[in-house]
């Protein structure tokens, strides 16, 4: 199974694990299972933490690169398909990097790894 981590998903998964969801860290934990990682969770991590709200995530944000490839994580670019479909969705959800994410699960057909509530305004799948 494939499917795509939320921002914080992903920091918990590399930081605090035991933060998980039992049904988000079986699926992360096992082999087998595609961990998907958007380039709009990159984006979103280096502004929090410049902003100062993310200030835990200063080795996240150094070392990014490495932490995908020590997670076995596949990372998905932004692309202009993504980019229309985030910018057209019919939802008073405001966050831009919620409309990407959700985007790219449609688009792509992947499930979301994520405890924000707020994403079920989307039509996706999601694990926790």
């Amino acid at each position: 199974m494939r499917a795509l981590l939320d921002t914080h998903a992903l920091l918990w998964a590399l930081t605090e694990p035991r933060r998980l969801g039992r049904r988000a860290r079986t699926f992360i934990e096992n082999p087998d299972n595609i961990r998907v990682v958007s380039a709009a969770s990159a984006w979103e991590i280096a502004t929090k933490f410049r902003l100062g709200k993310l200030p835990q995530a200063q080795n996240v944000v150094r070392e990014y690169s490495r932490h995908l490839i020590t997670f076995m994580a596949e990372e998905l670019p932004v692309t202009s398909q993504h980019a229309l479909a985030a910018g057209l969705w019919e939802t008073a959800h405001r966050d831009p990097f919620d409309r990407m994410l959700a985007a790219q699960c449609v688009v792509e057909g992947l499930a979301l790894v994520t405890n924000d509530s707020a994403m079920r305004e989307f039509a996706i799948t999601t694990i926790w």
